[in-house]
């Protein structure tokens, strides 16, 4: 009897650890339901699931170009229980484009990278828009009416189209939507005339693909040339990777990164980010550390020496 009071003694005592360890992680997602961090996210869960031995839940929190659902995984407990899957704009450009922006770099822990995926300028289905002398000069023609769509004040697609037509000395309208999906709506319904996005959203929406921001082509695209060999010499990608509130207890840090790891060796995951046509990267914790820190200055430079605000 002694016996049996003493183990369950001990049960008792490891229950709440055992709570713990079992309960859902929330990764949450800075954009949209249906766009490219969606459709990772997705992906991933199951994988990083099976790897933490524990659910991994998606939730939506988008707005502010994914500052909305960064700024919530910036003021979450630092216990591993909330996660943030982002790409670039709000972690390495708003930091330097919004001064009122409610979370700072330091507020966050990197685990790993996850992808990074050129930009490609497109336009609708049947537009007149295939090249980028002809995007020049129907926006030369328009004098200021000629509208781009972005993801939001301070996303890559922002900042990348800015410096396009900076670079082409021509005048463009930013129209900014809540993310991808509704871009590509406005793109189709003629609101906006181009859309510089992932390589995803013009193969899901059959759009027409006008240039790649890329060193090269690409494979996925062969035939659509990049703005080097169209006069303009203009490299962007979109990268992302997950995130956790800073203070995350390094031992948790450390099994997420390794879940990351195998998630991404996973045949699943690759099928569905070939889907997308998206190239998988992974950078661990401190690699994936070092290269967002240089993304950081990086950017700094990029929107300083442009002058880019939040109205452009």
């Amino acid at each position: 009897m002694r016996s049996l009071l003493a183990a369950f003694a001990l049960l008792v005592l490891a229950l709440p650890s055992l709570a713990s360890a079992q309960a859902p992680i929330t990764l949450v997602v800075n954009f949209v339901a249906g766009g490219p961090s969606d459709l990772m996210g997705r992906l991933l869960a199951p994988e990083l699931s099976a790897a933490m031995g524990t659910q991994v839940l998606i939730k939506n929190s988008a707005g502010a170009a994914g500052g909305i659902g960064a700024a919530e995984v910036a003021r979450a407990r630092p216990d591993g229980a909330t996660l943030l899957l982002s790409p670039i704009g709000a972690m390495a450009i708003q930091p330097h484009f919004r001064a009122d922006l409610p979370y700072r770099p330091a507020d966050f822990a990197p685990i790993c990278q996850v992808a990074d995926t050129p930009v490609v300028v497109m336009s609708a289905p049947g537009s007149p828009l295939r090249s980028l002398a002809e995007v020049v000069s129907r926006a030369r023609e328009a004098n200021g009416g000629f509208n781009f769509a972005s993801t939001g004040p301070g996303s890559l697609p922002h900042i990348a189209t800015v410096a396009l037509a900076r670079a082409a000395g021509v005048p463009m309208t930013h129209i900014p939507y809540r993310g991808n999906a509704e871009a590509v709506t406005a793109l189709l319904r003629g609101d906006v005339s181009i859309f510089a996005d992932q390589p995803g959203t013009l193969r899901a929406n059959n759009l027409q693909a006008i240039a790649i921001l890329a060193e090269r082509r690409t494979a996925e695209f062969p035939d659509t040339p990049t703005l080097r060999e169209q006069g303009l010499d203009m490299v962007y990608s979109i990268w992302s990777g997950i995130f956790a509130p800073a203070g995350t207890p390094p031992e948790f840090l450390a099994r997420m990164e390794a879940a990351c790891e195998r998630a991404l060796r996973s045949p699943a995951v690759i099928e569905g980010f070939q889907r997308l046509a998206t190239p998988i990267v992974f950078r661990n914790q401190r690699d994936f550390g070092a290269f967002w820190q240089g993304e950081l200055e990086k950017f700094r430079g990029i929107v300083q020496a442009a002058g880019i605000r939040p109205g452009d």
